[in-house]
């Protein structure tokens, strides 16, 4: 047998044997998931904790698949818009987001009790809601609907405002105000408040161009958002709120479906150990929100029991009754919300 054909066996058998290998192996074929939110991005270690929670995921899942698994953030809505992040979730058009799922409530009404004004006023009660029935069955409700639950991350929420601080029922009354969901707005506008609903990346320009004078938020958004430089008065969320939102990190059911089961226990594992750093952080912004508007000069005042006790009266006559009769199943979801103390 001459020299060259002796090389083009030795080849072929070379490559026969490369393709024999598992196809992570070689190290070409790891699989990347898109994670999109509204956020502004940072980096693991700076930055809005949402958008630093989303890098942590992507390094410790990586590192856990050993690199079958890799990742791209997407912050800012620079993927696509806020919105429509959840259907495409739902049809595996987007493989992961952190979103508010108040958000979602046009398209699965039964979400809207994510953010229920005065429903939930503690992380420990939001969090109780996880093993409780009503987290059982969101979780439940989410996956028929093509959606997995990855992190469970609770926000408390507090108001700028290009006037005075809005504290009592009655200080939103003629004010144009954004309140984060259906419910939410429903309560502000039976206080008296004019309602104009946008995501909280649109905030600031709203405010700006005074469409809007009023806005509740989280607290982490009204730090990264940069509200201060337009308000003149907060409300805080450091001490009581009416304003919880339930806002995970959460991935598209097909998506999940299509991982080998170690790549799902990664993904499992890790989601859940970073609800400890996601409250965490959402606390440390409750407080530090307080200084940002501080020292640009605003305004800043706090909810007690007896305040958030006038809103919870508002919230009872008018958003917890209009979901309640939206349909049999968001009366339930109602019922059992409330049963977590």
């Amino acid at each position: 047998m001459d020299q060259s054909r002796r090389t083009a066996l030795k080849s072929l058998a070379a490559a026969s044997a490369a393709a024999a290998l598992p196809r992570f192996a070689l190290g070409a074929d790891a699989r990347v998931i898109k994670i999109s939110h509204q956020f502004p991005g940072g980096t693991i270690d700076t930055g809005d904790f949402r958008d630093r929670l989303t890098r942590k995921f992507a390094a410790d899942v990586e590192k856990r698949t050993n690199g079958s698994l890799k990742f791209e953030i997407y912050p800012g809505s620079s993927l696509m818009k806020t919105v429509a992040q959840f259907s495409a979730l739902r049809k595996g058009a987007l493989d992961m987001s952190l979103y508010p799922l108040a958000y979602a409530g046009g398209e699965v009404q039964e979400l809207n009790i994510g953010l229920m004004p005065c429903m939930v006023t503690s992380y420990e009660q939001g969090f109780a809601w996880k093993k409780a029935e009503i987290g059982r069955e969101l979780t439940k409700l989410l996956e028929a609907k093509g959606v997995k639950m990855v992190t469970w991350i609770w926000q408390a929420g507090g108001t700028a405002s290009r006037v005075n601080p809005i504290a009592e029922p009655g200080d939103v009354k003629g004010l144009k105000i954004r309140g984060g969901s259906r419910e939410m707005d429903l309560m502000l506008k039976e206080a008296g408040g004019i309602i104009s609903s946008v995501p909280s990346n649109e905030i600031y320009p709203a405010m700006q161009t005074g469409s809007l004078d009023a806005a509740v938020t989280s607290s982490t958004s009204l730090i990264s958002f940069r509200l201060e430089e337009i308000s003149k008065a907060l409300t805080s969320g450091r001490g009581k709120s009416f304003w919880y939102m339930l806002e995970p990190l959460i991935m598209s059911k097909s998506v999940y479906d299509s991982l080998t089961p170690a790549q799902q226990k990664a993904v499992t594992d890790v989601g859940q150990e970073l609800e400890g750093f996601a409250t965490s952080s959402a606390k440390q912004d409750d407080v530090a929100v307080a200084d940002v508007y501080r020292k640009a000069g605003a305004k800043v005042a706090d909810m007690d029991d007896a305040v958030l006790s006038r809103w919870r009266k508002v919230a009872e006559s008018a958003a917890w009754p209009d979901f309640a009769k939206r349909s049999a199943d968001c009366e339930r979801y109602l019922k059992m919300a409330k049963a977590v103390a």
